[in-house]
């Protein structure tokens, strides 16, 4: 899988060569998966590490440490919980990114966040690039049925 710049460095190399050519539609991008790699551009030149929380098998987590160290950050790891940290790697770091995949449960994040608290004095900021207002409803046949009981 590539990151959301890598396919728009590769749409923009095909449109120059085949004018004529369409590429992708935004929303064919999932929105999280975009939300989180501008994110983590936007944090990742100003923290000395970044932590992304997901499974190692999670695609988009994988990206996003790497978006990350193409951002300039000379420090980023994929961790699935927070007793994954490699403390070693972290010796000396004073700012700290935090991102997470986006199947990644926030309860593993707080882990981390957590984590982090038992070893540091920490003060945690929010760094909104996006919101996201989505909702995904349950589908009409999986919802519970309505009963109405008449008096």
């Amino acid at each position: 899988m590539w990151s959301v710049d890598d396919t728009s460095e590769i749409v923009a190399a095909l449109q120059s060569r085949f004018p004529l050519i369409h590429g992708p539609h935004k929303e064919d991008i999932c929105y999280a998966t975009t939300n989180r790699q501008q994110a983590v551009k936007a944090v990742a030149p100003l923290v000395d590490a970044m932590v992304v929380v997901g499974s190692p098998n999670s695609s988009n987590s994988l990206r996003l440490v790497e978006v990350a160290e193409r951002a300039g950050c000379r420090v980023a790891m994929l961790v699935d919980r927070a007793s994954e940290i490699d403390w070693s790697r972290l010796q000396g770091i004073r700012t700290l990114g935090i991102s997470a995949g986006a199947s990644a449960p926030e309860k593993l994040v707080d882990e981390v966040i957590e984590a982090f608290a038992e070893r540091y004095d920490i003060k945690v900021e929010a760094k909104v690039t996006a919101v996201e207002n989505i909702a995904f409803n349950v589908p009409r046949q999986l919802r519970p049925v309505e009963v109405t009981v008449a008096p």
